[in-house]
């Protein structure tokens, strides 16, 4: 028995022994973390850029039915469907200016926040004619051109400005 006990202690040390280890690389958290964050941006971007309408940037033109000729409006990205807008048209000494910003809230609909300035001596003598705040341009033929939907000015009388791109 006595020769029994060392084999059996030798037997039990050999079989407990580790025959390969198992190597588990740790993953680092952030780094998937991250990875994810950059493809859900890719996902959110290509959805904003597929929910943009008509890109109205560049120089355009204005007319006024009381002015002869046309003038230049000049639109500038500031946003998603948001543009800075500066415009005029003049004839002789009389003259429109429209400067504000701009925002594209559906394929027929610009809503303008801004100045409306315009002179024209048909209306009280060429006495300056201002409108300030928000007005609303539309559309009726797919964003061809763009009508002043409030277009009465304080003088009574409506005028027919109107944007062509």
């Amino acid at each position: 028995m006595r020769k029994l006990f060392p084999i059996l202690i030798l037997l039990s040390i050999i079989s407990c022994n580790k025959s390969a280890e198992t190597k588990v690389s740790k993953v680092d958290s952030t780094k998937i973390i991250d990875s994810i964050n950059i493809a859900r941006t890719k996902i959110n971007d290509s959805i904003l850029a597929s929910r943009s309408f008509k890109n109205l940037e560049g120089t355009h033109r204005l007319t006024h039915d009381m002015l002869a000729g046309t003038g230049k409006i000049t639109f500038k990205k500031i946003g998603q469907d948001e543009y800075k807008i500066s415009g005029k048209q003049s004839d002789g000494n009389q003259y429109l200016t429209i400067d504000g910003t701009a925002r594209m809230t559906s394929p027929k609909n610009l809503k303008f926040e801004g100045n409306i300035k315009q002179s024209i001596s048909d209306n009280d003598n060429g006495k300056l004619d201002v409108r300030s705040g928000k007005r609303n341009f539309s559309t009726n033929d797919g964003g061809k051109t763009f009508k002043l939907h409030e277009s009465v000015n304080n003088s009574g009388f409506a005028d027919k400005i109107i944007i062509k791109l």
